[in-house]
């Protein structure tokens, strides 16, 4: 399921290389204010939530902005599941404004 969201990306970070066994990694990772759930009552506010975006090399189409964290953006994103759980994976970023610390959250802008 693909859908657009407007976003408070407050972090990026990206890792790439290969572990001990051999194995090669390469991702980028997006860390996005996100409403907590507050439906039992037992949270309320916001939290930062980890996110993929890609390869490392996205990680360096946005690297000029690191003075403007945080920032407002418009997310193309899906939801995709392996059958058992599911996931929200981010496709790109289209950065659309600065924003102050304690401004509110992202909200769904369709789906």
């Amino acid at each position: 399921m693909k859908f657009t969201s407007t976003i408070k990306v407050t972090g990026m970070k990206f890792s790439k290389g290969t572990m001990d066994n051999g194995q090669a990694f390469d991702s980028t990772k997006v860390f996005v204010e996100t409403e907590l759930d507050a439906s039992k009552d037992t949270a309320m506010g916001t939290a930062c939530a980890e996110y993929g975006l890609g390869k490392a090399e996205e990680y360096q189409k946005y690297k000029h902005l690191a003075g403007a964290f945080p920032f407002m953006a418009l997310a193309e994103m899906e939801i995709v599941t392996n059958g058992k759980t599911q996931k929200t994976v981010i496709h790109s970023l289209k950065p659309v404004e600065s924003v102050k610390a304690g401004a509110p959250g992202g909200k769904n802008v369709g789906g």
